[in-house]
């Protein structure tokens, strides 16, 4: 990828420096010349969003960017805007003057492990306010984490690797995993689903390198390192420092868990666990909005963050004479969602749907279609916390109306199980696809061969992530056999199972 300085992108970012460069592309200094200021540009590479897909990786590439811009926290870097331009997609984002923290603990080596817990204790606030959204980072790794001049970090692109690790590109046409494999996760390196349990991986890995100045498993192949991660335990960091306190290395050892039901149960749970090794201040009140809360306790994550947060008003939709405010916002989410722009448009659908009850009845067929939309508009904007109740009050009402195989109530079902999948709750998406299972391959009931292959898929990928590679290995064969005795081999399914059992055969070898 050949990028000349000086170029313009989007009509108003000159690039100047290159600052960085890896698998997914560039990232320069530029210059905003519409507000005089100096931005980091991420330039993704061409050959990635080439082709057949480039599309489809396009519009998730801008869903992303629009769904991190929305996540608020000191922690993270600013995203100022986003887009394509020819065959490039573009990030522009704060530019963040400090080191990044590979750079940071080669030039401190050996690195104080106090440092090393008050990093990880700034990358637990950051973790979980994105979980909370929910958003996996996905690539955490000290490359994408900066050390500001005030020793406060930022953490970088958020987002940015769930678009490169969709379900049909985790593995790349040399059978290698996309990312970092030294800090990747075994569920996300074997194709299995991820969670924020992923994060915490990563973050064991980091802080592991930071205490011992080496990562737990290396290896000259991806494989190999993969291969190291599903199967040795990690050196304890004690063996190699043994000034570093028991119980920190205790936590490292639990978020080096090779199972991910075995690590630390959140983010705000590690720094709980932290806290004890950082300078003691004092605690706050617990009152919100305390000025005193960031000197008492710096950088420590709201305890209620993963919290469903309250709905916010929107503005009023002006009314329309002769015609109801429902009509009126029903219109004008049409138009908002027309635009893509979808917080917005939930936003109304929020406010409108009381409303909408009051006027026609909670059962109406009016708030039952406000419903409807309201939920996959929920969905598309990544708030699935929000969409989940929303989701089951729907499966309910039209399962006591319909029964439990109506195709409408098994899809409200399906989608409850893709929230639960996204939310980090392995376990649960798992019985609730399990349960789906049985309705789309009984083609009396509600016979769908299309999503009976997408569910047992996404249920071998639940169980790679659970850690129980023998029975994904054999739900997958299965799939693979009869994937390529309807559609043939050829069909792009059948391709991507066929390469996550090739990689996890070569593990198992």
């Amino acid at each position: 990828m050949t990028v000349a300085t000086g170029r313009v992108v989007a009509g108003r970012y000159e690039l100047s420096t290159i600052i960085g460069q890896g698998g997914m592309g560039q990232v320069w200094t530029a210059y905003d010349q519409r507000l005089d200021r100096r931005v980091a540009v991420k330039l993704l590479r061409p050959d990635k969003v080439a082709g057949a897909e480039a599309e489809e990786l396009r519009r998730r590439f801008l869903r992303e960017c629009r769904v991190t811009a929305q996540v608020d926290h000191p922690g993270l870097v600013t995203v100022h805007d986003a887009g394509s331009e020819g065959e490039d997609l573009f990030l522009v984002m704060q530019y963040v003057d400090g080191a990044d923290l590979s750079d940071h603990l080669a030039e401190h080596d050996p690195y104080p492990w106090q440092w090393a817990v008050a990093v990880a204790a700034q990358l637990c606030a950051v973790l979980s306010a994105v979980h909370a959204v929910p958003i996996v980072h996905r690539d955490l790794k000290p490359r994408n984490v900066m050390v500001k001049q005030d020793g406060t970090v930022t953490v970088l692109d958020l987002g940015v690797a769930s678009v490169m690790d969709t379900d049909t590109t985790r593995l790349t046409h040399t059978g290698s995993p996309i990312g970092s494999p030294a800090y990747m996760a075994p569920e996300q390196a074997m194709g299995g689903a991820v969670g924020p349990y992923t994060d915490l991986y990563a973050l064991g890995v980091l802080l592991h390198e930071l205490l011992s100045g080496e990562v737990p498993f290396a290896g000259s192949t991806a494989l190999g390192v993969l291969h190291r991660h599903l199967y040795e335990p990690p050196v304890p960091v004690r063996r190699i420092r043994p000034e570093v306190p028991e119980p920190l290395e205790s936590l490292v050892l639990r978020l080096l868990a090779k199972d991910p039901q075995h690590r630390p149960a959140s983010a705000q749970e590690v720094y709980e666990d932290l806290a004890s090794l950082l300078p003691a201040r004092g605690k706050p009140s617990g009152a919100p909005l305390d000025p005193t809360r960031p000197f008492l306790r710096p950088h420590a994550p709201w305890p209620d963050r993963a919290r469903t947060p309250a709905p916010q008003p929107a503005a009023p939709v002006a009314a329309v004479p002769g015609r109801p405010d429902v009509a009126t916002a029903v219109d004008e989410v049409k138009r908002l969602l027309g635009e893509g722009r979808i917080t917005q448009a939930v936003d109304i659908l929020g406010a409108i749907l009381p409303v909408a009850a009051d006027q026609h009845g909670e059962r109406s067929t009016v708030v039952r279609t406000l419903r409807k939309q309201y939920a996959a508009t929920l969905m598309d904007d990544g708030q699935y916390r929000r969409a989940l109740p929303e989701l089951r009050r729907l499966a309910d009402e039209r399962a006591a109306e319909a029964g439990q195989a109506d195709p409408q109530s098994l899809r409200f079902r399906y989608d409850i199980a893709q929230c639960l999948e996204q939310l980090g709750e392995p376990a649960a998406a798992l019985a609730e696809y399990r349960a789906l299972l049985p309705y789309y391959e009984n083609q009396y009931v509600a016979g769908d061969p299309q999503l009976a292959h997408d569910v047992r898929r996404r249920i071998g990928h639940l169980l790679l992530a659970l850690g129980d590679r023998p029975a994904a290995h054999d739900t997958l064969t299965r799939l693979l056999f009869d994937v390529e005795r309807l559609h043939g081999p050829g069909h792009p399914m059948a391709a991507e199972v066929r390469r996550t059992l090739q990689w996890l055969g070569q593990v198992r070898g």
